[in-house]
C-alpha cells in the first residue's frame, strides 16, 4: 500500500514544487505515517499529516469500560496507528484506576467480546492506552486465527461495503443537514473534519492544539529529529509546532523504535529503492523475521500490484 501510494505521491509534489512550491499540503493519505515520511523528507513543500484515531481511540477504550467517551482527556504519543497515552484523564481524574477495574470486571464476565477485552488486557497490563492497531502485535497469533477463520479478507470486507458508504455520503450531501449514519459510514465520523480543523488554526491563526505528524524536531524523546512522528501540536498562522512530550514508557517504546525503523525503511523504498530494499523494509516488520518470508510475500504482492508500481519496484 505505501508503495502505491507513494508513487503517486510523487507526482503530486512534483507538481506543487512546479506550480505552488509555497503552498500546504495537508495529507490523509494512507499509510500516513510512510507517505509523510517519504515526502518530509525528499521535498521542502509543507507538508502535515493527519489522522483521526488519535481522538477515536481512548474514546473507544473508554466506552469498552463502560465509561463516557466525551469525559475522555487523552494525548496519544508514537507513530500513526501505533500510540499511547499514558497519562489519560477521566472528567479530570486519573483513567487508568477505571481501565484497570473495567479489565477486572469484564475478565470475570462470561460472554464478553473477545476484541473490546484484549484491548482492556493490554491497557491493564501497559498501565497506557494502546492505538487499537497494537492487538496485531500483542496478540498475533489469536489476530490471525481469528483472520483465518473469517471467510472472506478485510480488503473483501471494505469492498463490499463501499458501494453502500459512498452512495449515504451522497444522500446526505443533498440534504440541507447532513447526518451520517454510523451503521453506513466509518462509524459516523467525517475523519476529514481534522484537516478543516487545522487548516482553519493556520489560515486563521487560532493557535489551537491538534494531532499531527511531523518530524519529530525534539517533541518525543529518544527519537530521530527528522522522523515523522504522531503528537500533539501547536497549530497557528506560525504553522505547525509539535509540542514537547515525555519519554513513552520503557516496556513499550522498544517496540514502537522498531516500527519507526520500519516505517522510514520503507519510505526509502518507496521513493528511491527497488526490490531489494522493499525487502528489507518487509523483512523488518516485527510481525515476523524471516527473510525468505518476506522476499515470498514481496513477489507476490509486486506481481498483483505490477500496474501500479515502478519497474524500478519490479526486477
Amino acid at each position: 500500500m505505501a508503495l502505491r501510494s507513494v508513487h503517486v505521491m510523487q507526482g503530486i509534489i512534483a507538481d506543487m514544487e512546479a506550480a505552488c512550491p509555497h503552498s500546504r499540503l495537508f495529507n490523509y493519505t494512507n499509510p500516513v505515517n510512510i507517505v509523510a515520511e517519504a515526502v518530509t523528507h525528499h521535498s521542502e513543500v509543507p507538508t502535515v499529516s493527519l489522522c483521526e484515531g488519535p481522538i477515536i481511540f481512548p474514546r473507544g477504550l473508554a466506552q469498552q469500560a463502560g465509561l463516557d467517551p466525551e469525559k475522555v482527556g487523552a494525548a496519544m504519543v508514537g507513530l500513526n496507528h501505533n500510540g499511547w497515552s499514558a497519562s489519560p484523564r477521566y472528567d479530570g481524574q486519573d483513567m487508568m484506576p477505571f481501565i484497570h477495574e473495567a479489565c477486572a470486571q469484564q475478565s470475570r464476565e462470561r460472554g464478553a467480546d473477545a476484541r473490546d477485552l484484549r484491548m482492556l488486557r493490554l491497557a491493564d497490563t501497559m498501565d497506557a492506552l494502546p492505538a487499537s492497531y497494537w492487538q496485531y502485535y500483542y496478540y498475533r497469533d489469536e489476530v490471525l486465527a481469528e483472520l483465518q477463520r473469517k471467510p472472506t479478507t478485510r480488503a473483501q470486507d471494505i469492498m463490499a461495503a463501499a458501494p453502500d458508504y459512498w452512495a449515504h455520503y451522497e444522500e446526505q450531501a443533498r440534504t440541507d443537514e447532513p447526518v451520517l449514519d454510523p451503521a453506513r459510514s466509518r462509524g459516523g465520523i467525517h475523519e476529514l473534519e481534522l484537516a478543516f480543523d487545522v487548516m482553519d488554526a493556520i489560515y486563521n491563526d487560532r493557535n489551537e492544539v491538534w494531532s499531527v505528524n511531523v518530524p519529530n524536531r525534539g517533541a518525543l524523546p529518544g527519537f530521530p529529529d527528522d522522523l515523522v512522528v504522531e503528537v500533539p501540536a501547536r497549530v497557528s498562522a506560525n504553522g505547525v509546532e509539535p509540542l514537547p512530550q515525555p519519554p513513552l514508557p520503557r516496556h513499550v517504546v522498544g517496540l514502537v523504535e522498531m516500527l519507526a525503523e520500519y516505517q522510514a525503511l520503507t519510505a526509502e523504498a518507496a521513493w528511491t529503492g527497488g526490490r531489494r530494499e522493499a525487502v528489507r523494509a518487509l523483512a523488518s516488520i516485527p510481525l515476523f523475521f524471516d527473510i525468505i518470508t518476506a522476499e515470498r510475500l514481496y513477489d507476490e504482492m509486486a506481481a498483483a500490484h505490477r500496474d501500479h508500481l515502478p519497474e524500478r519496484l519490479l526486477r
